[in-house]
């Protein structure tokens, strides 16, 4: 019946839905991880626009976060930096997954993984935005109210992205932990192939230049 009304929705009035869609993962995250991809009530547009959120309020809050908590050097801050710290573990994370999970029955494809992730970071921009502004209205020694209900946001996010994995993949809660404790394993794993992959084309191009010098030298 869902799948019906769906078709006379206009991509607007779908992406609203969508994004709407998201309170409901988080306030019931079995049922809405799995109606997420198999009634296909998410859309890559609405977890874009959560990724994005999730980025912004990261970067206000270096900027309007009371001192008091957050101490920033913007002489040393590079942003895009900051940005990719972010971004690079989410695609080891989607990667990683995926493919891990492909092998081992796994029912989710790579943009589902992607998408339920992202919709997992709801509580993020919802929960850290009024914090931020909160941050600036306490004392130090009412910062320890702010202080457990920004690690618990942090928290239900990585708690979220657990259940959403074990959703679009129709594992049991047992093989799902396993995987997630595999993936975080596989991202290690990612890392140091590409550090060595780098480190080789470094090399390479040093000796390229020095042998490029050293011809020069004898001309």
């Amino acid at each position: 019946m869902i799948a019906k009304l769906k078709q006379f929705q206009t991509p607007k009035e779908k992406y609203f839905d969508s994004l709407k869609f998201a309170l409901y993962c988080m306030t019931h995250p079995m049922d809405g991880f799995w109606d997420l991809t198999h009634e296909k009530r998410g859309t890559y547009a609405a977890a874009n626009t959560i990724l994005f959120a999730s980025l912004l309020v990261r970067i206000l809050k270096l900027r309007y976060t009371s001192f008091l908590f957050l101490n920033v050097y913007w002489e040393d801050l590079n942003i895009f930096l900051y940005l990719a710290s972010i971004l690079f573990p989410l695609s080891l994370w989607v990667v990683g997954n995926w493919a891990l999970t492909t092998l081992f029955d796994g029912k989710g494809r790579l943009g589902q993984v992607y998408m339920a992730t992202c919709y997992a970071f709801i509580p993020y921009p919802l929960i850290q935005f009024p914090l931020m502004v909160f941050s600036n209205f306490v004392t130090v020694e009412e910062g320890a109210f702010y202080e457990t209900l920004s690690a618990m946001t942090l928290i239900y996010a990585a708690i979220l992205v657990v259940v959403a994995m074990g959703q679009i993949h129709e594992y049991s809660a047992g093989k799902n932990l396993l995987f997630t404790v595999a993936t975080l394993f596989a991202m290690l794993v990612m890392i140091f192939i590409l550090m060595v992959f780098f480190s080789m084309i470094s090399q390479g191009v040093s000796y390229f230049i020095s042998l490029a010098k050293e011809f020069m030298f004898r001309l």
